[in-house]
């Protein structure tokens, strides 16, 4: 079993790749920002706590985050390994993700992170909230304070997976076709 977390501040293309990734590998997709906006779409407690936060552009807890996660790959058995998008977002999470790992006899095989310039976020971003609704995504100030929450919990990230060694940069402000060729690609490498 591969796993692969697909690293970069929202609006980078870690969605996109992670589906088109998940269909060419057979891939478990695991995008945590999906399963709480379902959560919020059901109404449900999670999703009330959840809706509140992510109005605010505020992250959620990581024990949450960690127990959503742990309960995926206990359900999920028929894949060729897992995509990480959106976690882990913190240090603390990253620590909890390789333990839940090494217990499971797996490990992360690679970080694929795409980066992608602010201007080119704010309107992907914006863009999306238009097309699929998403109230969260459609204010400026909470896109920012997205980015802003990003640079300070998660790009701290970027050092560790360096120093291991499993850092793989690409240009997210390429075309969705022209990172999923590169991702593939390097993915294929490591087979």
């Amino acid at each position: 079993m591969k796993n692969f977390i697909i690293f970069g501040p929202p609006g980078a293309g870690k969605g996109s790749q992670c589906v088109l990734l998940s269909k060419e590998f057979n891939y478990k997709h695991i995008s945590t920002g999906d399963i709480l906006r379902e959560e919020v779409r059901l109404g449900s407690e999670l999703g009330i706590k959840v809706k509140e936060l992510m109005d605010s552009g505020l992250l959620v807890s990581d024990r949450l985050i960690i127990d959503i996660i742990e309960s995926l790959l206990n359900q999920s058995k028929d894949y060729s390994g897992f995509l990480y998008d959106g976690f882990p977002r913190t240090v603390t999470q990253s620590t909890a993700l390789e333990a839940m790992l090494e217990k499971k006899g797996m490990q992360i095989d690679a970080v694929i992170s795409l980066h992608a310039d602010e201007d080119v976020i704010i309107k992907r971003i914006q863009g999306r909230a238009a097309i699929e609704g998403r109230e969260d995504d459609a204010r400026t100030d909470v896109v920012k304070k997205r980015l802003e929450a990003y640079k300070e919990h998660t790009e701290p990230l970027i050092g560790i997976y360096r120093a291991k060694g499993i850092y793989h940069g690409f240009d997210g402000n390429s075309t969705i076709d022209e990172n999923f060729a590169e991702i593939s690609s390097f993915i294929r490498t490591l087979r």
